[in-house]
């Protein structure tokens, strides 16, 4: 079987510093797109600058590598703000990133309860179903990311991935693998991937 890497997304969050008592809502992730390939995602939420600190602190663990310190930090910012479902994506994340996909879904579960169209959540929520074999499931999660978000080049890259090699969906690879290089024109590795594609289905 071909291998295709998927793409997880760190992400970073955009949280106001002022303190907020609001009660837990499911909020809509807002996408801001800042260049051809590049977004952050913002949430209609408020958090204190301890808290903002806190999760600063703890996303500057996760990008040293240390999981295990950085995890217990965002568990912490999780305790201290349980309306936000960022935190929450990224302890899906790095759970991941460790090798455990049971709590890294449970993560992005609670997440999406919060945020039930948060496209970072959906994306990553899919790459776990297709590893644990959920292929149909994967497929709905991607393209509810990508129906949020129609430019989010790395849900299009998954499903492409999906599609092509464990639902023989061709036709869905190569509308996916065509899109996404529409953002990421660059990508020499998918560029050959549709030309392979293209080739098996005999154009």
């Amino acid at each position: 079987m071909m291998h295709r890497n998927l793409l997880l997304v760190p992400l970073c969050i955009a949280i106001a510093a002022c303190a907020s008592t609001a009660p837990v809502q499911k909020q809509q992730a807002q996408v801001q797109v800042q260049e051809q390939v590049g977004f952050t995602i913002s949430e209609p939420v408020s958090v204190g600058d301890a808290v903002r600190a806190d999760y600063e602190r703890a996303m500057l663990l996760l990008e040293q590598g240390d999981l295990d310190r950085g995890i217990a930090a965002l568990e912490q910012v999780v305790a201290e703000a349980p309306y936000v479902s960022g935190p929450r994506i990224d302890l899906g994340i790095a759970h991941h990133r460790k090798g455990d996909l049971e709590t890294a879904e449970e993560h992005l579960l609670a997440a999406l309860e919060l945020n039930p169209d948060h496209p970072v959540a959906l994306n990553e929520l899919g790459i776990i179903q297709r590893k644990t074999g959920r292929f149909a499931e994967a497929r709905r999660s991607y393209e509810a990311a990508l129906a949020v978000f129609p430019g989010y080049h790395h849900a299009r890259r998954n499903l492409g991935v999906l599609c092509d090699l464990y639902l023989a969906d061709m036709e869905c690879a190569l509308a996916s693998y065509e899109a996404y290089m529409k953002t990421v024109p660059e990508d020499a590795q998918a560029s050959m991937w549709i030309a392979d594609l293209q080739m098996r289905m005999g154009r």
